[in-house]
């Protein structure tokens, strides 16, 4: 009778076992992606924590334009050293509905569209997202990186404090940014000591910053501060402004 074939223990080493295949590069780059992704989502949720309570030392926008200026003018100020009617004027002139919604106000969005209109409906809470964290222009990919950050902005920090840098950072004419420079440039006063008039006329200029003087203003100017002084004493009556108005 034949002997039977006796089986062969597994050789040590693991030799009998089914090789693993390596990834490919393209799986091995997928895998980089996403932990590089993963990085820049960690880091940017980290920003607008460490934002939501330190003061941002710069912006990319007032960066590129100090390297091309040679410099910008920027004082930071807390909320309680700025003019309360600057803070109004801002809002009616922006972003009216500032404090009753949460990073889009979808009411202008429609009210846009069915105008036709060129001007975008973007919201203070938008413009903040765009000037901290984002760079100028209308790239179809910082809008949608804008889409996702601004109801963060909105969930984390508070409107006052969205408003503080918004006003902190905004451009106010060519190298000048924030309120505090734009008072001294414009009118060599503080942001505390902006008269009403003074306030609505800085806020008529956001749109076009570079091209418009709050200083020497033009009769469309004035109709236009005319406008938003109107629209700031209206939302402090009717409590629009309580979200970001000290208690």
């Amino acid at each position: 009778m034949a002997r039977e074939a006796k089986a062969k223990p597994a050789a040590r080493g693991g030799r009998g076992r089914k090789r693993q295949r390596r990834p490919s590069r393209w799986q091995r780059a997928r895998r980089w992606l996403g932990r590089g992704a993963l990085g820049v989502v960690g880091l940017v949720a980290a920003l607008v924590l460490l934002w939501a309570v330190v003061n941002p030392p710069t912006t990319p926008y007032m960066f590129a334009e100090g390297r091309r200026l040679g410099g910008v003018a920027q004082q930071w100020v807390p909320m309680e050293r700025i003019a309360p009617v600057m803070a109004r004027a801002v809002v009616a002139a922006e972003d009216a509905n500032f404090c009753t919604h949460w990073g889009f106000d979808l009411a202008a969005i429609r009210a846009t569209l069915d105008a036709g209109s060129r001007r975008g409906a973007s919201t203070i809470d938008q413009q903040v997202v765009k000037n901290v964290y984002l760079w100028q222009g209308r790239s179809w990919l910082r809008k949608a990186l804008e889409a996702g950050l601004t109801p963060l902005v909105d969930l984390v920090w508070s409107k006052r404090r969205i408003l503080e840098v918004y006003l902190n950072v905004a451009e106010f004419g060519e190298g000048v940014f924030g309120v505090e420079a734009a008072a001294r440039h414009w009118f060599g006063t503080a942001a505390a000591d902006l008269t009403p008039v003074q306030a609505a006329r800085l806020a008529a200029i956001l749109p076009d910053p570079k091209h418009r003087s709050p200083a020497s203003p033009t009769d469309a100017l004035r109709r236009r501060a005319a406008r938003i002084l109107d629209g700031a004493a209206t939302i402090a009556a009717d409590g629009r402004a309580a979200c970001f108005q000290a208690s």
